[in-house]
C-alpha cells in the first residue's frame, strides 16, 4: 500500500503542469513573431511587384516571384557606394574600438596608477550621458577639424567606447595573474603580458566587442545624418532614405536593398554567436 501511495505522488508530480513555464514560452513566441513576421514580410515585398504590396488579403507567397528589385537595387541606384562608405567605417571603428578598449582595459585591470578606480568610475559615467546630448560638442570639433562631411568623423567619433573598455576590463579580470608574474619572471615586460598573453586569451571577449561594434556601426543613423551631407559618402542607413520620394515610396526596392544591407551582419552574428554567448557569459563573473 505505501509503495501505491509513493507511485502516485511520484506519478503526479510528474503530470504536473508547470503554469509558468507554459507563460514563459507563450510570451516568447509572442516576442518572436512580433520579430520574425516583419522580416518575412520585407521578404516577400521585395520578391513582389510593385502592384502585389498593399493586395487584401496580404500574399506571403508573391506570384510570380520577381527579383528585379534587386537587380535594379545594384544597378540603377548607388548602393554599392552607400555599401563601400559604411563597410569603410565599419571595419576602422572596428580596428579602432579593439586597439582603444583592450589597452584600456588591461590599464584599469592590471596597472596599478593612483585614482585608478576613481577615473574607472568616472570614465564609465560617460555610458550615462545620451550620444544626443554630445552630438552639438562633437559637430562643433569635426567642424573645426574640417572633417564634416567626410567619413573621417565618423570612424574618429566611433573609435572608442566606454562600454567596451568595461566589457573587455570585466574579461580581463577573470584571467589568472599567475599567468603574468610567470611571464615577469621570464623576463616579459607588460607591453609583451599584453600582446602575448592577455589579447590571445580573450577571443571570446574581443569577438563579443567586435559583434557590437559592427551592429551598432553598421546601423547608425544619428552620426551619419549629422555628419555626412554629399551623397558621395552615404552610407547605408543615410542611402536607404532615398527611395522613398514626398508622395510615394517604393516600397518593393527598399525592402530589397534593406534586406541586402542588413545580410552580413546576420552572417557576422551566425558565424561569431558561439563566442559572443561565451565573452558576455565570461565578462560578468567578477566586479
Amino acid at each position: 500500500m505505501m509503495n501505491t501511495m509513493f507511485e502516485r505522488n511520484a506519478n503526479s508530480k510528474s503530470f504536473s503542469i508547470n503554469y509558468g513555464l507554459i507563460f514563459s514560452y507563450i510570451i516568447l513566441f509572442l516576442g518572436a513573431v512580433t520579430m520574425v513576421v516583419p522580416f518575412l514580410w520585407m521578404i516577400s515585398t521585395s520578391l513582389k511587384v510593385p502592384s502585389e504590396v498593399f493586395v487584401f488579403p496580404p500574399k506571403w507567397i508573391p506570384k510570380p516571384i520577381t527579383f528585379n528589385n534587386y537587380i535594379n537595387v545594384l544597378t540603377k541606384t548607388p548602393f554599392g557606394l552607400f555599401f563601400l562608405n559604411t563597410l569603410k567605417i565599419t571595419i576602422f571603428v572596428t580596428i579602432g574600438r579593439l586597439i582603444t578598449c583592450s589597452m584600456g582595459a588591461y590599464a584599469f585591470s592590471r596597472l596599478k596608477f593612483p585614482g585608478r578606480d576613481a577615473l574607472f568610475i568616472l570614465y564609465l559615467s560617460t555610458m550615462m550621458i545620451p550620444y544626443q546630448v554630445t552630438i552639438i560638442p562633437t559637430f562643433i570639433l569635426m567642424r573645426y577639424l574640417k572633417l564634416i562631411d567626410t567619413l573621417y568623423s565618423l570612424i574618429l567619433t566611433g573609435a572608442t567606447s566606454a562600454f567596451g573598455t568595461f566589457l573587455l576590463r570585466q574579461f580581463f579580470m577573470t584571467l589568472p595573474v599567475e599567468l603574468e608574474e610567470a611571464a615577469i619572471i621570464d623576463g616579459a615586460n607588460k607591453w609583451t603580458i599584453f600582446t602575448k598573453i592577455i589579447l590571445p586569451l580573450s577571443r571570446s571577449a574581443l569577438l563579443t566587442l567586435v559583434i557590437f561594434t559592427v551592429l551598432g556601426t553598421w546601423n547608425d543613423f544619428l552620426g551619419p545624418l549629422i555628419f555626412l551631407q554629399s551623397q558621395k559618402n552615404f552610407t547605408l542607413t543615410i542611402g536607404l532614405s532615398l527611395f522613398k520620394g514626398v508622395h510615394e515610396t517604393e516600397w518593393t526596392l527598399l525592402m530589397a536593398a534593406s534586406l541586402l544591407s542588413i545580410l552580413p551582419i546576420i552572417l557576422i552574428f551566425i558565424i561569431a554567436q558561439k563566442y559572443f554567448i561565451e565573452g558576455i557569459a565570461l565578462s560578468g563573473l567578477k566586479e
